[in-house]
């Protein structure tokens, strides 16, 4: 079972300028969860300074913030975003050796910096809004207490060559999200941001529950069911990352058998039968 080890804290006062590790693939995390393997990160960079390189490993750049000119082979072109919670990303997927110039045209400007080992040779591809549809997982079950919007960037389907996948969660106010609990058998990332700097929420991992903040992160072992739930008045904003294991890529996951009829439409669960009108 995890414990409070598996939560990462993020920095309240936010993060620091220049590029902060959060994860480290070339050693354990935690204890854990041997086989994360990821290279996991924020960089905030300002106007004025170009942060240019090229990487060995698969790398894939989440604009959290900002704008910026991004040059890579073939393509220069300017990505923006103003909000985590009302607009999808922009999302640079590039192969291991692939180079690439950024220049942040905003006064602050940050990324997640997302990275694994990868012996296949791709092309980049840019993501950006237009090619990110919300989809609104959850709707019509259980009073639409699990209503979230998932947007997933990309996965095994549409980018067979990538050892990762990854999206986001935008998690309504006092709602659940990654409902009913699942699991799955390679670790993933959760990392964290709330509509206020007081924001809060709660991860379940198994049969432990962490308080989340902004900033923070969390590490799922494998097999491990998990859900998510936002405290009333606060949006929460998730970006969610896996790596395919040797052999066995992640291609779904499995629910909490006890929960599933939480899927069905006719099963919406217990309503109090005492509220005053206007309130049922």
């Amino acid at each position: 079972m995890p414990s409070v080890d598996a939560l990462l804290p993020g920095p309240r006062a936010g993060f620091s300028s220049g590029y902060t590790p959060v994860t480290h693939a070339a050693g354990p995390d935690l204890p854990a969860v041997p086989d994360l393997k990821i290279d996991f990160g924020l960089l905030r960079l300002v106007v004025g300074e170009v942060y240019t390189e090229t990487h060995a490993s698969e790398t894939v750049w989440v604009l959290l913030n900002g704008s910026a000119e991004l040059e890579f082979p073939g393509q220069r072109v300017t990505v923006s975003r103003k909000s985590l919670f009302d607009e999808p990303p922009s999302a640079l997927h590039l192969g291991p050796r692939t180079p690439v110039s950024v220049r942040p045209l905003s006064l602050d400007t940050e990324w997640a910096i997302v990275r694994t080992s990868n012996d296949r040779q791709f092309a980049p591809r840019l993501y950006t809004p237009a090619n990110l549809q919300p989809e609104y997982r959850g709707a019509g079950l259980v009073q639409n207490a699990a209503l979230r919007n998932v947007r997933l960037i990309f996965d095994r389907s549409t980018r067979p060559e990538s050892n990762l996948v990854l999206g986001e969660v935008v998690n309504f106010p006092g709602r659940w999200s990654s409902y009913p609990p699942h699991h799955h058998v390679q670790p993933e990332i959760y990392h964290y941001r709330f509509t206020a700097p007081s924001g809060y929420g709660h991860a379940e991992l198994g049969d432990d529950v962490v308080k989340v903040r902004h900033g923070d992160t969390v590490i799922i072992p494998p097999n491990l069911d998990h859900a998510q739930v936002s405290a009333p008045g606060y949006g929460m904003y998730y970006l969610w990352i896996i790596r395919h294991l040797p052999g066995n890529p992640y291609t779904g996951f499995t629910f909490a058998e006890e929960h599933k009829w939480t899927l069905d439409p006719a099963q919406q669960g217990w309503r109090p039968s005492d509220l005053p009108p206007g309130l049922a």
